[in-house]
């Protein structure tokens, strides 16, 4: 029976080669589109799943009431590391780390730069990084030790065993290597090449009693069967209880599950974060598979009348209707199991380009039980989910009406087909509202003014050699003529590392006002190409107890005299506001710009910004400008970022989704288009001696093409309905992430509604028009 079974559907197959290519095709382009956002989907969802620990990590975070509005910072006091320790017997140890940037390491002639983190020495013994040497309870005990990566190791001496060797970090201090980590897996929250023990810094740290100092990360490991949220109500009064009362502060646990997908924080709580992608792809894979099985759906049924005669034979000779629809549904997952097939070769031949479109090492791991146990999971619930609705109504046939030839398709085979195509295109016409809209909201956030001339600007990493003899450094570089001006500061001109609390003269003294906050050096305005809207620049040593801020402080502030007025910070520094400058976007691209404060402390610095002199041959300018620096700061290999560059970066994640869903909307609306072509080209085959007969009796071409076109137009204009208030409630609440952001488009609704309805015309009239143009006495010969 089974080979009966498989004999006709072959036969069904080849017999109906265009229909059954249709099929294929817009399953296989469906599931290669599935797979592949499940595969970015998983890479998602996996991070930092191969920690043992996992379920009883945490991150120490603050929340902080900030103008009536809950603040939420991931950094926290150093004291914290310890003491959080005494607050709850549920907490089994507790690490600190400190993100130590690109750091020079030296050890024989390698020079290379690498990503550093300064950490406790129960770091590895929490997170369980594989060492391949040394062990975790004991390799950071040492604060002149240093753990590296084994790549890291490779490219330092040439071989992964670098256990008892040297190496000097940023050219000042000689460490010993202590041991030697695995790669950090590219799916870690955590990114570093080396190691360090947090004590190096410790001559910069009041370790005791600096609960002010905002400045560290600190992470909690609770003890097995701890819960999180008990935990939480006993830690949270630390801060008050250590003297930290000029805002309130509760100290809280984010748990390291939570990490990668809710970091995304609004008054207070979880509001979002990659999940939102997540959620959204995932949305997207599965609309585009359903378009597909509707393709098989509407197609299976509308030629059901081609497999009438056959069940009626079946049910006549003793067939019961479960063994038909059993027979119909094997069809169905035979046709899958086919796409499937071709459907993994086309994401083999996708990945390449896929992995650099999604900066990812995203791979199909043919060795993985769970990979083939998934495999035949989609093909099974592929194949019946398409095959169960044909499968019940080709099953449901009357056997005595088909044998005597009265079978005629009524509505209750015409209106779910309909139905289905309404679907198909309600989901295409919400794809193309959210690539307009996201595409839109980026396009804005890319035009906006960002208070600066990123045009020549460059910036190169500070070190101490730099800082020493920034002066003499200043004027070799100025001399060279491919310079304008330099200067350096606390932070580049794409970021700010330090935020401070600020009051003046008539701000309540218990409202607390965070400005960002950033140390200068002279000519910072000049080099950045920043407005001065009111007052004067930074001319010297004489202005270390002046500041500079931006409109939206000046605006915030509301001040009569702005000018000259006496501002507090750093506790109880006071400087006079001499200046007031255009806003300058320098964190997030997409909020506004908050209250900034400069100030003028060269002694502060972690980036030289220099602006080049206009020029046809960059390299030469480049070149002279690597030897001034080479020569005073010769240990470090010379580096530099163009600034424009660097902030385009801040656009990487919203681009990558943009081009995601672009790419997987314009694939649903072609598999949409395939089946709308396969269902109007049967749709005018079923007709043709109706169009014979009008043509006959005198109607034209044109007529005849709108006669077969206005019942898809129908449809389309139906699904449009449906699709217009679902965009406008799903694309207003994306917008609503964004404090920068749009309006609702609503030309988008228009534009998208159009784009499906042209689409199908285009798709339909083709087949209507070979139709129309057909002769009609050879769909007359028979009569």
């Amino acid at each position: 029976m089974l080979r009966n079974y498989l004999k006709v559907a072959f036969r069904n197959l080849t017999r109906n080669a265009v229909y059954s290519s249709i099929n294929i095709v817009g399953l296989a382009v469906g599931l290669t589109c599935s797979v592949l956002i499940a595969l970015w989907v998983f890479d998602e969802l996996s991070y930092d799943r191969f920690q043992p620990k996992l379920d009883r990590l945490s991150q120490l975070w603050v929340n902080a009431t900030i103008q009536g509005k809950v603040s939420t910072f991931e950094s926290v006091p150093y004291p914290s590391y310890l003491e959080i320790r005494n607050e709850d017997s549920r907490i089994k140890n507790t690490t600190i780390t400190n993100w130590g940037g690109e750091s020079l390491l030296t050890a024989s002639n390698q020079r290379i730069n690498k990503k550093s983190f300064y950490v406790g020495e129960e770091f590895l013994e929490m997170f369980q990084f594989p060492l391949r040497y040394g062990q975790a309870e004991k390799v950071l005990d040492d604060p002149n030790s240093i753990v590296l990566t084994v790549s890291t190791a490779k490219a330092l001496f040439g071989t992964e065993d670098a256990v008892g060797k040297s190496v000097k970090i940023d050219n000042a201090k000689e460490l010993t290597v202590t041991g030697v980590l695995e790669d950090v897996p590219a799916n870690s929250s955590f990114e570093f090449d080396c190691l360090m023990s947090h004590k190096l810094q410790s001559a910069q740290i009041n370790e005791n009693s600096n609960w002010g100092d905002y400045s560290f990360q600190v992470f909690i490991e609770l003890q097995p069967g701890a819960a999180l949220q008990d935990v939480n109500e006993k830690i949270k009064g630390l801060l008050i209880k250590k003297g930290q009362t000029d805002v309130p502060r509760e100290f809280f646990l984010h748990p390291m599950e939570r990490w990668r997908l809710h970091s995304s924080f609004e008054n207070g709580k979880e509001s979002g974060g990659t999940i939102d992608y997540v959620i959204g792809f995932s949305a997207i894979a599965i609309f585009i598979l359903v378009i597909a099985c509707i393709n098989f759906m509407n197609l299976a049924t509308a030629r059901s009348e081609r497999r009438a005669r056959e069940v009626g034979v079946r049910k006549s000779v003793g067939s019961r209707r479960k063994e038909l629809i059993a027979q119909f549904l094997g069809e169905s997952i035979m046709i899958t199991f086919l796409a499937f097939a071709l459907s993994l070769v086309l994401v083999e031949v996708s990945l390449p380009l896929y992995n650099d479109l999604t900066q990812k090492k995203l791979f199909l791991d043919y060795s993985s039980p769970l990979f083939w146990s998934a495999c035949f999971g989609i093909v099974l619930l592929t194949g019946i989910v398409s095959g169960s609705y044909p499968a019940l109504y080709l099953s449901s046939f009357n056997p005595v009406k088909v044998l005597k030839g009265k079978l005629q398709v009524s509505k209750s085979g015409t209106t779910p087909r309909q139905a289905l195509v309404v679907l198909q295109f309600f989901f295409a016409t919400l794809l193309i509202v959210s690539t307009l809209v996201v595409s839109e909201q980026i396009s804005h956030v890319k035009k906006r003014d960002l208070g600066y001339d990123q045009k020549n600007l460059i910036m190169i990493p500070y070190s101490d050699d730099i800082g020493k003899k920034f002066r003499t450094i200043r004027n070799e570089v100025m001399a060279t003529g491919a310079v304008s001006s330099i200067t350096k500061s606390n932070s580049p001109i794409t970021d700010v590392y330090s935020n401070n609390f600020v009051s003046w003269p008539g701000k309540p003294e218990e409202e607390k006002v965070l400005f960002a906050t950033i140390a200068t050096e002279l000519d910072y305005t000049k080099t950045m190409g920043i407005k001065i809207l009111e007052g004067r620049d930074f001319t010297g040593d004489a202005d270390t107890a002046s500041v500079l801020i931006n409109k939206a402080a000046a605006d915030l502030m509301n001040l009569k005299e702005t000018l000259g007025t006496e501002v507090v910070y750093w506790g109880d520094r006071k400087s006079k506001i001499i200046g007031v400058l255009d806003n300058v976007l320098m964190g997030s691209p997409y909020r506004q710009a908050s209250p900034m404060f400069f100030t003028y402390f060269p002694e502060w610095a972690s980036s030289v910004t220099l602006r080049l002199e206009e020029t046809s041959d960059l390299p030469s300018a480049i070149k002279k400008i690597e030897e001034v620096f080479k020569k005073h700061n010769p240990a470090y290999p010379f580096t530099y970022q163009f600034v424009d560059v660097q902030f385009n970066k801040k656009y990487t994640a919203i681009n990558l989704i943009s081009t995601l869903a672009n790419l997987f909307a314009t694939l649903a609306i072609l598999i949409t288009g395939l089946g709308l072509f396969g269902l109007a080209a049967f749709t005018a085959e079923q007709r043709t001696k109706e169009i014979g007969i009008r043509k006959v009796m005198g109607a034209s071409v044109s007529s005849l093409v709108a006669l077969i076109s206005r019942e898809f137009s129908l449809l389309v204009g139906i699904s449009f309905l449906f699709a217009t208030p679902f965009s406008w409630w799903l694309l207003t609440s994306f917008l609503e992430r964004y404090p920068y952001r749009i309006d609702f488009p609503w030309w988008a609704i228009v534009v998208a509604g159009a784009t499906a309805l042209l689409f199908a015309l285009a798709i339909v009239s083709t087949q209507a028009l070979k139709a129309a143009t057909a002769n009609p006495s050879k769909s007359l010969r028979s009569e």
